[in-house]
């Protein structure tokens, strides 16, 4: 791609965020890089809509590393709720450990002591480094990676799996940094978040508005017709998953007061259509969590080598405790 070409589209999706950008409040400028940090372990694997009430509620309680040190990391499980993929909560708990013991309770601002931190990967701790210190790092997620394949490979989609010649591309599109202040710096800051958020808006996977893309005219995938993609994307299931009985039983122990028997958690109880909206309707318990959480677990069709598995796999994870009384979050 020609230098000036590359220069106008710059400034031309920068242009565009600056007057399109969801007002999302881990990008305010008055948040602390914690908040930036929760918000980065908190989007992996999902949506905005659901990170935001948990963020919110998360930063209440806890607005800085040490004070979720200080908690035990049974409450950041109970905390982070279901938001999936809850071993996301314990490298955070980890990490805000770390950052309390090791960096005075500050998170570090270089990407080389952010990728020592429990659960900070090369992706996380560029964008900490970006979005909360302002460090011109190379940030690549799926949305940045599908924009840089339709705007200048003319490809429908990424590969499935990031390449090294998929980071090669986005340095090379990265606006020149001479320093790390300056206009070109901030571009190159800005950069990364507007990619992004053409991605997450624009430029989406199944349906892209491409008549809103700013880059339409300098777009390889457009010029080239819009091929179909060199492959069948393949969705995550989660009805019938080990996932969604490992979620069905992690609900029950963020809510029971006590440790669990293991063979509750395996059980099985037939509740029929009639009887779950009979619980619905009945408020005295419906006003159970814990009891709400009993009754989707089992309703589930799962067979029972599919709940031992799934059980096993939450122990084998640090996610549950097996004790002499029986089954519970770790503390």
């Amino acid at each position: 791609m020609p230098h000036p070409e590359l220069e106008t589209i710059h400034h031309k999706i920068t242009d565009w965020y600056a007057l399109n950008a969801r007002a999302l409040p881990w990008r305010s400028s008055s948040v602390s890089p914690w908040a930036v940090m929760v918000s980065e372990f908190m989007l992996q694997q999902t949506p905005v809509i659901r990170v935001l009430p948990v963020w919110e509620t998360w930063m209440k309680r806890w607005p800085t590393p040490a004070a979720l040190a200080a908690e035990p990391v049974s409450e950041a499980l109970k905390a982070w709720g279901r938001l999936g993929y809850p071993r996301r909560a314990l490298r955070l708990h980890a990490a805000a450990t770390v950052i309390t013991d090791e960096f005075d309770g500050e998170v570090p601002a270089t990407q080389e002591e952010l990728l020592a931190l429990p659960g900070v990967g090369t992706y996380t701790a560029a964008a900490i480094a970006c979005f909360a210190f302002n460090v011109p790092a190379v940030v690549v997620d799926t949305n940045i990676r599908r924009v840089h394949a339709r705007l200048v490979s003319g490809q429908a989609l990424p590969e499935q799996s990031q390449t090294a010649g998929e980071l090669a591309l986005a340095a090379r599109l990265m606006p020149t940094v001479s320093s790390s202040a300056g206009a070109d710096a901030r571009l190159a800051n800005a950069w990364n978040i507007a990619v992004m958020e053409l991605g997450a808006l624009v430029c989406t996977a199944r349906s892209p508005r491409c008549e809103d893309c700013p880059v339409i005219n300098q777009c390889a995938w457009i010029a080239a017709g819009r091929p179909e993609p060199h492959y069948k994307p393949k969705g995550q299931p989660w009805h019938g998953t080990d996932r969604q009985v490992r979620g069905a039983m992690m609900a029950v122990l963020r809510h029971a007061p006590a440790p669990v028997q293991r063979a509750d958690l395996l059980g099985t109880v037939d509740l029929t259509a009639a009887s779950r909206a009979a619980i619905e309707l009945n408020p005295a318990r419906e006003a159970s969590q814990e009891h709400r959480a009993w009754v989707e677990l089992h309703a589930l069709e799962a067979q029972a080598e599919q709940r031992v598995r799934a059980l096993d796999s939450l122990l084998a994870d640090g996610l549950a405790l097996a004790g002499p009384t029986g089954i519970a979050l770790p503390h």
